[in-house]
C-alpha cells in the first residue's frame, strides 16, 4: 500500500498550474485557467490513485485516462512531465509546429488513447474503453475527465445511458464544474445537484465533492467500483483556481497569460508548489494480456453466379464468417440490425455483440474507444443515420482510429422510405474523413471480400450496401482489392466509359446490352473502391472510349463517384459525364425513382446518344 501525503499532492497541483501556465505563455495561446481548474484533480488521479506504468502508457492494464475537456492540454502534459515521461523542457513547445504537444491531445502522444477536444466525445469512447477491459477480463478503470459547459452536448447523455444500462462500474466520470463557459456562465453554474440528477437518472452512482480539497478527491476516489453502477463525480471547483487575479473571473477562457502576469501568478504558486518527480505511482496488476492477433486465414465462401442476394445481407455473412475466427472484431449497432443482417453476428457471438440502441453519434464513439484497446469494431446503421455522427467520424479520423462502419439502405433504390431514409450523402462525407478508405460492393461476393479487405486495412474503412438484392457476378475466388477495379464489358471500339458501383452497375449492364444491339459498345467499370479509386482501370478503358466517361450512382452528384472520378481523371484530359441524383427525392418504386433521376439503364441509354 503506498502511503499518500496530501501535503504533497497539494504541492503538485500548484506546479501543475505553473507548467500550464508557462506552457500557455511561451505559446501565446491557449486555456491556462481551464487547466488551473482541473489541477487538483488531475494531481490526485496521475500521483495517488491511478494504476499505470508512467514509463509505458500503452501497457495492457493500464488505468485508462482521457481528457475529454481537451483544450486544458497543457495540465495533462504537464501531469507526463512530472511523472517523467515528458521532459519538462518540452512543456515549453507546446502549439509549435514540431511539437507533439499539440493544442489538444492526439494519439501522435503514447498516452493520448483517442483525439479530442470536439465536447462531448470523451466518455463515449471511455465507454468503449471500459467494454473492451470487461471483454478482455482485465481490472484497469477509465477515468474521463469533463468539463461542465461539455456536458451540454447530447452525445454525453447517450453515452451515459449505455454505461449505466451495461453497468459499467469500471467507468469514472469526472465533472469539472468550474462554472464559467467561453462566453458566460455555463447553463447551470455551480447548482451541482442538477448535474447529480441527471447522472442519476441514467443509472449512475453519484458523488459531488470540492474539486480542490484533495482528501475528499481521494475519500471519493477509494470508493471506484463500490457496486455495479458507474461513478460520476462532481466536482465543484472555480476556473483560474489557485491564483488570486483570476480565480472565478470571467473573461479568461482561451487567453494566456503576459509574461508579466504569469510571473505574478507563479509568484502566488511557487512557494507551496512540489515536483511529482519520484513519487510512486501504485502498479497496474499483472493479469493475463489479451491476444490480438489476427488469424492466419479466413473461411472460404461460397455463392452461384447469378443467386439474388442483397450485399447488406452479404455484409453480414461476411461479419459472422471472419468474426467468428478473428476474436479482436466486436460488433456495434444502432437498433438496425435485423436490417444491417449484424444480427446474425450478434445471435452467434454475443459476448462481442454490443447494442448501442438509436444514439449512432455515441455508438461511433464507443466504438473509437473499442479500437483504442486493440479491436476491431465494425459498426452498422442505416447510412443515412451516420451523417449525425460525422463530428464523432471527423475526430475518430484525427485520433487515427481502426473503425470499420458499414452503411446500409443507400440512395433512392430503397424506395417507398422515402428521403429521410436515403443515404444520399455519404459518399462525399466519408471520402472527407482523414485517411478514409470507401468501398462500395455490388454483389454479394465483392461485398464479402471487402468486408475482408476492411479488417485488413488499418484506419477509417466505410462499406456501402444496398437494400434491393442483386445478382452474384463475380466468382469466389475473386480477388477486391483496395484501390482496384472491375472491367465487366471491353471491345475494341467502344464509345463510351460507363463506371457505376452498387445497383447503378446493373443499370450500366443493361444499358450495354441495349445499346448493343444499335450497334453502340459501351465499356462498363464496377468502380468498387471509391477511396482510393481504382483510377488505372479507369483511365485505361477511357483512353480507349475517345476520352468520354459516365459515372452513374445513386447518391447525390456532390461528392460521390462522378466527383471522385472527375477528380482523378480531369488532369489526364478525360471528360467526366454525370448521373446522379439531383434534386429531392420522394416515395416510389425504387424503379420509378432510378428512372425520374436517369440513373437507370434507359438513362444511360439517352446519355451515351447524347454524347
Amino acid at each position: 500500500m503506498i502511503e499518500i501525503d496530501i501535503e504533497l499532492l497539494k504541492g503538485i497541483a500548484n506546479q501543475l498550474r505553473i507548467h500550464s501556465i508557462n506552457a500557455t505563455t511561451a505559446a501565446g495561446s491557449g486555456h491556462p485557467t481551464s487547466c488551473c481548474s482541473a489541477a487538483d484533480l488531475a494531481a490526485a488521479l496521475f500521483f495517488a490513485q491511478m494504476k499505470y506504468d508512467p514509463k509505458n502508457p500503452h501497457y495492457y492494464n493500464n488505468d485508462r485516462f482521457i481528457l475529454s475537456k481537451g483544450h486544458a492540454a497543457p495540465l495533462l502534459y504537464a501531469a507526463w512531465a512530472e511523472n517523467g515521461f515528458v521532459p519538462v523542457d518540452k512543456l515549453v513547445t507546446l502549439r509549435q509546429f514540431d511539437s507533439d504537444l499539440e493544442g489538444h491531445p492526439t494519439p501522435r502522444l503514447a498516452f493520448a488513447d483517442v483525439a479530442t477536444g470536439s465536447l462531448g466525445q470523451g466518455l463515449g469512447a471511455g465507454v468503449g474503453m471500459a467494454l473492451a477491459g470487461r471483454l478482455d477480463c482485465l481490472d484497469y478503470n477509465t477515468y474521463v475527465l469533463m468539463g461542465d459547459g461539455e456536458i451540454a452536448e447530447g452525445s454525453v447523455w447517450e453515452a451515459a445511458s449505455l454505461a449505466g444500462y451495461y453497468k459499467l462500474n469500471n467507468l469514472i466520470a469526472i465533472v469539472d464544474a468550474n462554472r464559467l463557459g467561453q462566453s458566460q456562465e455555463t447553463a447551470f453554474g455551480h447548482h451541482i445537484s442538477i448535474y447529480r440528477k441527471r447522472f442519476e437518472s441514467f443509472g449512475w452512482r453519484v458523488e459531488d465533492i470540492d474539486g480542490h480539497d484533495i482528501e475528499e478527491i481521494l475519500e471519493v476516489l477509494s470508493g471506484v467500483g463500490l457496486n455495479d453502477q458507474p461513478l460520476a463525480i462532481i466536482a465543484k471547483t472555480y476556473k483560474g483556481a489557485g491564483i488570486s487575479f483570476l480565480q472565478d473571473k470571467d473573461g479568461w477562457h482561451g487567453r494566456p497569460l503576459t509574461k508579466e502576469e504569469a510571473a505574478k501568478a507563479i509568484a502566488e504558486l511557487q512557494p507551496n508548489a512540489k515536483s511529482g518527480m519520484g513519487v510512486a505511482i501504485p502498479k497496474p496488476n499483472s493479469l493475463m494480456e489479451p491476444k490480438n492477433v489476427a488469424p492466419s486465414s479466413f473461411p472460404p465462401i461460397s455463392y452461384k453466379i447469378g443467386d439474388s442476394i442483397a450485399t447488406r445481407e452479404a455484409y453480414g455473412n461476411a461479419l459472422l464468417r471472419i468474426g467468428v475466427v478473428d476474436t479482436r472484431i466486436v460488433a456495434l449497432d444502432g437498433d438496425t440490425k435485423n436490417s444491417t443482417y449484424a444480427d446474425k453476428f450478434f445471435k452467434a457471438v454475443p459476448e462481442r455483440g454490443f447494442e448501442c440502441f438509436i444514439a449512432e453519434q455515441n455508438m461511433v464513439g464507443v466504438s473509437t474507444g473499442f479500437s483504442a484497446r486493440h479491436k476491431i469494431p465494425f459498426s452498422s446503421t442505416f447510412a443515412c443515420f451516420f451523417t449525425r455522427a460525422f463530428d464523432h467520424i471527423r475526430v475518430a479520423g484525427i485520433s487515427q482510429s481502426n473503425l470499420k462502419l458499414a452503411g446500409s439502405h443507400v440512395g433512392v433504390s430503397i424506395g417507398e422510405d422515402g428521403p429521410s431514409q436515403m443515404g444520399l450523402e455519404d459518399l462525399a462525407m466519408m471520402r472527407a474523413v482523414v485517411g478514409s478508405t470507401v468501398l462500395y460492393p455490388s454483389d454479394a461476393v465483392s461485398a464479402e471480400k471487402l468486408v475482408e479487405q476492411m479488417v485488413l486495412t488499418k484506419g477509417i474503412c466505410y462499406l456501402r450496401t444496398s437494400r434491393p438484392k442483386t445478382a452474384v457476378l463475380y466468382k469466389n475466388e475473386e480477388a477486391f482489392p483496395v484501390g482496384g477495379a472491375k472491367v465487366l464489358r471491353q471491345n475494341a471500339g467502344d464509345k463510351v466509359t460507363v463506371v457505376a458501383a452498387g445497383v447503378t452497375l446493373y443499370e450500366a449492364l443493361k444499358a450495354a446490352d441495349v445499346l448493343k444491339n444499335e450497334g453502340i459498345g459501351i465499356t462498363v467499370i464496377d468502380a468498387y473502391s471509391i477511396k482510393p479509386l481504382g483510377k488505372k482501370e479507369i483511365l485505361a478503358a477511357a483512353q480507349k472510349t475517345n476520352n468520354t466517361v459516365i459515372t452513374v450512382e445513386d447518391h447525390y452528384s456532390e461528392g460521390g463517384l462522378g466527383d471522385a472520378v472527375a477528380g482523378e481523371l480531369s488532369v489526364e484530359g478525360i471528360k467526366v459525364h454525370k448521373l446522379a441524383v439531383v434534386g429531392m427525392p420522394r416515395s416510389g418504386k425504387p424503379n420509378e425513382l432510378l428512372a425520374h433521376f436517369g440513373i437507370d439503364a434507359d438513362g444511360i441509354v439517352k446519355k451515351v446518344k447524347g454524347l
